[in-house]
């Protein structure tokens, strides 16, 4: 049997971070003021920007990724090819 965790009470305000840290490294890269390769650090800049906050995020609330594996399946099911 599983149990729930226990809320942790700065969570909310990790969860709003995280989404935040997306939003702005999203900015960043379609703005292209940080690009997302580059020869000196490679994929860093786009890990640090847009991996690294949904790691963050799944890890926060696991959920999310049984929500975007459910959602997949509907567009994917939906989708007929002749």
């Amino acid at each position: 049997m599983r149990t729930s965790p226990l809320p942790y009470p700065h969570h909310p305000r990790l969860f709003v971070i995280a989404v935040l840290w997306l939003v702005a490294g999203a900015v960043l890269l379609l703005t292209t003021l940080v690009p997302a390769h580059t020869e000196l650090l490679g994929w860093t800049p786009l890990f640090w920007l847009i991996g690294a906050p949904i790691v963050a995020l799944l890890g926060l609330e696991p959920a999310l990724l049984s929500l975007l594996a459910r959602r997949r399946r509907r567009v994917t099911h939906g989708a007929v090819w002749h």
